[in-house]
């Protein structure tokens, strides 16, 4: 059964503190070919569309598309805020492995 992934308070509030939901746009994660490792993650700011799934907390939002959805079955999706950078990030359970560059995984 897929679960759909878990947000994070703290990335709901780094979307409040670049004011995503103020612009009319919330935090798309989506699954790309490609990648060092097979697929990579493509995390950006986009505006919704009729078949994402919406997760909301904090007045933000993150959409998953249909097609993303099963790769990121109870994932979370994090901002982590360290030495090397500042970013969004998801912990994948169904990743097999990852890649340094931490935006590129297999299954």
């Amino acid at each position: 059964m897929n679960l759909p992934p878990n947000v994070t308070e703290r990335a709901f509030a780094r979307l409040a503190e670049i004011g995503a939901g103020h612009d009319g746009k919330a935090l798309r994660v989506a699954i790309l070919g490609g990648g060092c490792s097979g697929f990579q993650y493509d995390i950006r700011l986009d505006e919704a569309a009729g078949d994402d799934l919406v997760l909301e907390g904090a007045g933000e939002r993150v959409l998953i598309d249909p097609v993303s959805l099963p790769f990121l079955s109870n994932a979370t999706i994090d901002f982590s805020d360290e030495l090397i950078g500042a970013r969004f990030v998801v912990e994948n359970p169904n990743a097999t492995s990852s890649c340094g560059c931490g935006t590129s995984f297999s299954i």
